[in-house]
């Protein structure tokens, strides 16, 4: 494996082959020892976690929180990492499990990277199994009329890399898929997804590159689908309030032919 994944991989085995050392100490060598310095040297050299904050200019600002994680070898110190079967979980493609899965979604968080590095998370929904699997590399989201920011497709024109978290209302296990996203105006696609007469003007196709399930525990600590323990909505803000209180704090967006500045 290469990449981001495969060093994940990495990492979570030679976790594996330490606690079989701790275990099974007749089993072990040098050499064995080698592979797990190697690999975790690598690991505290080449990843470091994200800084908390920037400052407006986009550099990174230093924290103000005692005991900042740096290093992925002091990450695994304090935390305990998935098993084997877990971490090795995830798929290239799209099987039929996962196109099962997809068909019966209503909602997927879209994620993207802009020009200057800030991450937007934009929900697309639609009656379910609105999301099409052209092929099992391939996926393929109609773009309905909203509030036209164009914040996902504007990142894709700069970073290609995008997440995808599908969920379906009920239901307590999640799908999530990774990939590149490219925009695409085709009236084959765009006539697939047709609905009220009404064809999307723009369709996000996916090029698929890692799937898997995700575990059950957010939704069931969270009770999202318990109706009975869902909170008081009464201090909420609506839409509409936070349209008048935030309207001020809009930039003026830039004219046609230049891309818009958040």
């Amino acid at each position: 494996m290469t990449g981001a994944a495969g060093l994940g991989y990495e990492r979570t085995h030679a976790l594996h082959k330490y606690r079989e050392k701790e275990q099974h100490p007749h089993r072990w060598h040098s050499r064995a020892w080698w592979w797990i310095l190697r690999t975790w040297h690598a690991s505290d050299r080449s990843v470091t976690l994200s800084p908390l904050c920037r400052n407006e200019a986009g550099g990174r600002r230093e924290s103000t929180f005692r005991g900042n994680l740096t290093t992925w070898g002091r990450l695994c110190e304090l935390n305990k990492l998935s098993t084997q079967k877990v971490s090795n979980n995830a798929i290239d493609h799209i099987d039929e499990i996962c196109r099962r899965f997809i068909a019966a979604s209503s909602f997927v968080l879209v994620a993207s990277r802009g020009p200057d590095g800030r991450l937007d998370l934009s929900p697309k929904g639609d009656p379910a199994g609105f999301v099409a699997v052209l092929d099992e590399k391939t996926l393929a989201i109609p773009d309905r009329p909203g509030n036209n920011r164009l914040d996902t497709f504007e990142n894709l024109l700069a970073h290609p890399e995008v997440g995808l978290f599908f969920i379906i209302a009920g239901h307590e296990d999640t799908l999530r898929v990774s990939g590149k996203g490219w925009i695409v105006r085709d009236s084959s696609l765009q006539s697939r997804f047709r609905v009220n007469g009404r064809e999307p003007n723009l369709v996000l196709v996916v090029s698929v590159e890692e799937a898997f399930m995700h575990c059950p525990k957010c939704m069931i600590r969270s009770s999202l689908w318990n109706y009975a323990l869902w909170p008081v909505q009464a201090d909420v803000a609506t839409f509409a309030e936070a349209k008048v209180a935030h309207g001020a704090l809009t930039k003026i967006r830039a004219p046609e032919n230049a891309s818009p500045h958040r």
